[in-house]
């Protein structure tokens, strides 16, 4: 198998994944989407677009961020140069872990991916500078449907792996916080 993942980690419809690298004298490669493989994985979603983002400087923070229906975003996120520490928080009204987050370290060298839902915050913080974020959306941007919850809410106590400052953008500084937020999104129960 060409990719392995993990389903059961601490927040669920998270998946984390690592595709397989092959790699001799000249370098690597690596298969980092097969909608067939993925699908086994229970990633049956269409992506729709392709982003891709550099950060300058160690603790810059984006995020959390999300699109709201009708144009709700699910990601699937991996580091292509640098490395992250990659972070998703449950925002469906009545789902059993809402307000709960869990966060992965994505880099070019672990090679991981995370598979995030719509219904869930995202944000990163740099661990390296020049860090590179490549990702797969769900849908469209939509600027009349993107949101944010502040990234240092204390109510979620993200534990981000700070050393000094974060660099933040002005956006981002003034999310509301979770207490003040009122979701787009629902817990839908699978039958």
């Amino acid at each position: 198998m060409p990719v392995t993942a993990e389903n059961a980690l601490a927040l669920p419809d998270l998946i984390l994944l690592t595709p397989k690298r092959f790699g001799d004298h000249r370098g690597f490669f690596a298969e980092t989407y097969s909608r067939k493989v993925y699908q086994e994985f229970g990633i049956g979603a269409e992506f729709v677009q392709d982003n891709h983002s550099v950060s300058k400087e160690v603790g810059t923070v984006r995020g959390l961020h999300f699109q709201a229906p009708p144009a709700a975003q699910g990601k699937l996120v991996r580091c292509g140069q640098g490395a992250i520490f990659d972070v998703a928080v449950d925002i469906r009204k009545g789902s059993p872990t809402y307000g709960h987050w869990a966060g992965f370290e994505l880099s070019a060298e672990n090679g991981q991916q995370l598979f995030v839902p719509a219904g869930f915050a995202h944000g990163f913080v740099t661990l390296l500078p020049d860090s590179e974020i490549v990702y797969k959306c769900t849908d469209y941007y939509s600027a009349a449907t993107e949101g944010a919850v502040k990234w240092n809410d204390p109510a979620l106590g993200i534990d981000w792996p700070l050393i000094g400052d974060a660099v933040v953008s002005e956006k981002d500084a003034l999310a509301p916080l979770l207490a003040d937020f009122d979701s787009p999104f629902e817990f839908e129960t699978s039958s």
